[in-house]
């Protein structure tokens, strides 16, 4: 009798691996990282470093202790999951023990729970991160006030990013498009560079690991309907260049609504999950409790990825 062996997604076959395509993941993350170094010190590599290191520790020991089944920690995915945890937080010395909290909870509860990578519904990190952002707010929303390259200490310096300044009122005197590009404003330590941001998701479309459907559509229709309340209101609203270069869209629609675990596979449904993550980003940043939206957005369109699989389903083999 011959048994078949079920695994999780993804089914193609290819040269292709899961850990090749989580370690090149990791390489497109880079840019981001060294980005966030330079502008937020020593504390960003010691933020990212514990979140790595928590996530890959704690998949080990559920995998080991709990799961009984062999460790997969070297494929890359705890790696990815802490990287993307870390750059969601504020790189502040408060943060470590917190990160490590989040890092339990997106690997213990966003993804093993589920059974492990390929069968998780959500995207780990961003369950780390709501999670963190709902029970430590205050810490969450503390930002490093950026001053110049490789600052010496900033750690006691704090101010607002220009999302949450926005919500208070008006933007913080001095922020221009480049320093939103090129990542000289406050925010969590990887969002704060599109260009960086950018730069990795070119690698990944190169590689041909994500393709620019949900990227793309995700951005141009934050941009859009964010244009469209800024030319009803310019005074109430932000206007579309700065809130795509600002707060966690970029890094959103790059690196985590394109989880192909967690995205719909057909390319009709990842249009559809691109456009609904920035309608719904937009809609929480302008009437939600927070300033920012992408994390929500992100995980609510994880939820109706089944369904959005099941109305567009993709092309069947050998048809």
């Amino acid at each position: 009798m011959n048994l078949l062996n079920i695994s999780g997604s993804p089914h193609v076959h290819s040269d292709e691996s899961t850990k090749k395509i989580m370690w090149r993941v990791n390489m497109a993350l880079i840019p981001a990282l060294l980005v966030a170094i330079a502008y937020f010190g020593i504390n960003a590599l010691l933020v990212s470093a514990i979140a790595v290191a928590s996530c890959v520790l704690f998949q080990w020991l559920i995998e080991k202790y709990i799961l009984k089944v062999p460790s997969t920690i070297c494929d890359g995915s705890a790696v990815v999951t802490g990287l993307l945890l870390a750059f969601n937080v504020p790189a502040t010395v408060s943060m470590m023990w917190i990160v490590i909290i989040g890092a339990l909870v997106a690997i213990g509860v966003g993804k093993m729970s589920f059974g492990g990578l390929g069968k998780n519904p959500f995207n780990p990190a961003l369950v780390g991160r709501v999670f963190l952002l709902i029970s430590f707010p205050v810490q969450m929303t503390t930002w490093p006030v950026v001053d110049g390259i490789f600052p010496m200490n900033f750690d006691v310096t704090t101010g607002a990013t220009p999302l949450g300044a926005f919500k208070e009122g008006a933007l913080p005197e001095g922020v221009t498009f480049m320093d939103a590009f090129l990542g000289h404003i406050g925010g969590s330590l990887g969002e704060v560079s599109a260009i960086a941001i950018l730069l990795g998701a070119a690698y990944l479309c190169w590689k041909k690991i994500i393709t620019w459907h949900i990227p793309v559509t995700f951005i141009g229709t934050a941009f859009v309907f964010s244009g469209i309340l800024w030319l009803v209101n310019p005074e109430t609203y932000m206007d579309p260049v700065m809130t795509v270069l600002t707060g966690g869209i970029m890094l959103g629609a790059c690196f985590m609504a394109t989880d192909m675990v967690t995205s719909p596979m057909a390319k009709s449904g990842q249009l559809i999950f691109g456009f609904g993550c920035g309608l719904l980003t937009i809609i929480i940043r302008n009437w939600g409790a927070y300033p920012e939206g992408v994390s929500f957005a992100i995980l609510l369109m994880n939820s109706v990825t089944p369904l959005i699989n099941r109305w567009c389903k993709p092309q069947r083999f050998a048809c």
